[in-house]
């Protein structure tokens, strides 16, 4: 006896819930897809991932051009167009969330623009530009994303204080640009304005950058990306910030000597918070946690069992990636699958200059957890490749279970360290040994090659290094 297919409701069209519903509609089920933009793409695509993307691959040439005078070839200072790089930056979101509702339509998907509010376990009305329409499933998935944290007293309304997306809107470039928070979002959006032009300060409370980093990779990026900016105020947080009319007091406390300074403009960037307070969430038996997640089991299935939740919304880590992977596991048990999140590494890349970039078990993790393992590290100054693009502070390392020899993470700092990090994924997720990884062939001369040369390491063969295993 066949069962009915099930019909599925997707609320929120970000990479979670895209992702989703195009599996969704790819099965078969009928699906459809309520967000309160004109196409999907999220946060992650139209104020996120892709926009701060577009502006620091210029950041980057800008960098470039400037480093370029100590091979021998140097430019004139860059003449910054605002309007054009805005309508390149604009250009490449109108790109990519017009294409993804063109894939919505060519799946069959039925997409309606509009606010949505849960009305019962298996129906959402939602609020158009032409009146409410309700929709019922059998299913629904809660891809309803973050928001930018606000910090009282900091977070003032005033037009010169901005959070992630007000600085992605890029109205101006500040002469004296604060960024409160040295996070990943942070130091990526400081990255752009200082290779814009203004004279970036970073203000963290903690006593280093990235805190979500192995201290050997995050003080690689720190020395790296210094002298961009005017300075970074470590173990310091902003007291007070008032807007004068003219600029923005901000009186700091802890480790710095100037404690009131002034600024044109502020970025808050301390992170985000999820959006779990959805309207008529409470008519269901959806529970939420006191960090404001919406609490999800291995198949990211609420506690109302017609219900599931992925993404921001659902926990840590918030990535667009991890949203991707729980909409697909959320749509394959709905269709009847046997299916669970149960990823071995989920990778983290900060898009910096040098990019910083780890996935699976850290060396800070393991440390804290007992977890006996070995670091094997393969320093990019022993690469031909990074030799050749005069870029050679790098680092790749794997950690290494000690007892079985496999690979359970791996960190790189430098150049496409994004890139590269996929390998450690695969190695993490398919139980590879350092053995595996050094055995390998990687192509010569790439940046790759420190992937296996860190492998050789671990025993202390590595080609360009000479670090001789202890007996």
């Amino acid at each position: 006896m066949s069962h009915p297919t099930p019909s599925l409701t997707v609320l929120g069209g970000g990479p979670g819930g895209y992702a989703a519903a195009f599996l969704a509609a790819d099965l078969g089920l009928p699906v459809t897809l309520i967000d309160e933009e004109a196409n999907p793409g999220g946060v992650c695509l139209y104020r996120g991932c892709i926009p701060s993307k577009a502006l620091l691959h210029v950041a980057r040439l800008i960098n470039e051009a400037r480093h370029s005078s100590a091979w021998g070839v140097t430019f004139a200072p860059p003449v910054i167009d605002l309007d054009r790089l805005r309508s390149f930056k604009e250009g490449v979101v109108a790109k990519m969330t017009g294409g993804l509702g063109q894939l919505s339509t060519m799946r069959g998907i039925t997409f309606v623009r509009g606010r949505g509010t849960v009305v019962d376990p298996h129906t959402i009305s939602v609020a158009t530009a032409t009146g409410e329409q309700r929709v019922t499933s059998d299913y629904i998935i809660l891809s309803t994303g973050s928001f930018p944290t606000k910090v009282p007293g900091v977070s003032i309304d005033s037009p010169r204080v901005m959070d992630s997306t007000g600085a992605l809107e890029l109205r101006d470039i500040p002469r004296r640009l604060l960024v409160v928070g040295g996070g990943y979002i942070g130091l990526e959006l400081g990255s752009v304005y200082a290779a814009l032009g203004s004279a970036v300060t970073v203000v963290e409370m903690l006593d280093g950058l990235l805190p979500g980093a192995d201290r050997d990779l995050a003080n690689v990026l720190a020395r790296s990306i210094a002298p961009r900016f005017t300075a970074v105020l470590l173990k310091t947080r902003v007291v007070s910030l008032t807007d004068n009319g003219a600029s923005l007091d901000v009186v700091f406390d802890g480790d710095v000597a100037e404690k009131t300074q002034q600024f044109d403009k502020v970025l808050v960037s301390v992170g985000r918070k999820p959006n779990s307070k959805i309207p008529g969430l409470e008519r269901t038996k959806v529970q939420v946690n006191g960090r404001g997640f919406i609490v999800v089991d291995g198949q990211r299935r609420t506690a109302e069992p017609s219900i599931f939740a992925i993404g921001d919304v659902a926990g840590d880590p918030m990535l667009a990636h991890k949203a991707s992977h729980e909409g697909r596991v959320a749509v394959e048990v709905i269709a009847g699958h046997k299916a669970a999140f149960e990823p071995a590494a989920i990778p983290a890349v900060v898009f910096t200059d040098p990019e910083l970039a780890w996935c699976g078990l850290t060396e800070t993790d393991a440390k804290a957890n007992g977890v006996d393992v070995e670091i094997a590290r393969f320093p990019w100054a022993a690469s031909g490749r990074a030799t050749t693009i005069d870029r050679s502070d790098g680092v790749t390392k794997l950690i290494i279970d000690k007892a079985t020899g496999r690979v359970r993470g791996m960190g790189i700092v430098g150049p496409g360290a994004g890139e590269l990090i996929a390998e450690g994924v695969l190695a993490v997720e398919m139980a590879a040994t350092a053995t595996d990884v050094a055995m390998s062939i990687h192509p010569h001369p790439t940046l790759s090659e420190t992937v296996m040369e860190s492998a050789d390491a671990y025993f202390g063969t590595s080609t360009h290094i000479y670090r001789p295993k202890k007996k």
